[in-house]
């Protein structure tokens, strides 16, 4: 055999299976290459979406965190505020209340003088009364002397 005939001929082989491999072997095999490169991109331009989105959510927690710890100071201080106008209000109903009860245990040592002074009045002219019959050894008659006894009443 020829030489050069065998190496046409492997130049021929060679020439189809470039040609059959260029028209169906190599385009899947770049596809396939393409879109891996495609998922590959994707998924770093996700992660880059993610570490922003983890970014603006950490701020986003800092702030809500801060805006409710200041809710919660503000609370407490209308809490404590409430607190103490709550104990003014009772300390002011407690002073009323007792100045109630002082007046109302005045008006009844008024009234229980009172009573006492028309018992010892009565008790006094009973005993005036006594003392002028012993005295006179005769008996008084209490209806008939009624004026007297209401006068020397209202003079002691």
């Amino acid at each position: 055999m020829n030489l050069n005939a065998t190496l046409v001929a492997q130049l021929v082989v060679f020439f189809i299976l470039a040609w059959f491999t260029m028209k169906f072997v190599w385009p899947p095999i770049v596809k396939a290459l393409d879109e891996r490169a495609k998922k590959i991109a994707d998924g770093l331009a996700a992660a880059e979406r993610g570490k922003h989105d983890l970014e603006l959510a950490t701020k986003r927690s800092a702030d809500s965190l801060r805006e409710g710890k200041e809710k919660a100071a503000e609370v407490l201080a209308q809490a404590d505020k409430r607190a103490l106008q709550i104990i003014e209000e009772a300390k002011a109903q407690a002073k009323v209340e007792a100045d109630k009860v002082v007046a109302g245990a005045k008006a009844e040592i008024e009234q229980e003088a009172a009573r006492a002074k028309e018992a010892l009045r009565e008790r006094v002219a009973e005993l005036a009364v006594a003392g002028a019959e012993k005295i006179l050894r005769r008996e008084i008659d209490a209806k008939a002397h009624a004026d007297m006894l209401v006068a020397i009443k209202q003079d002691l």
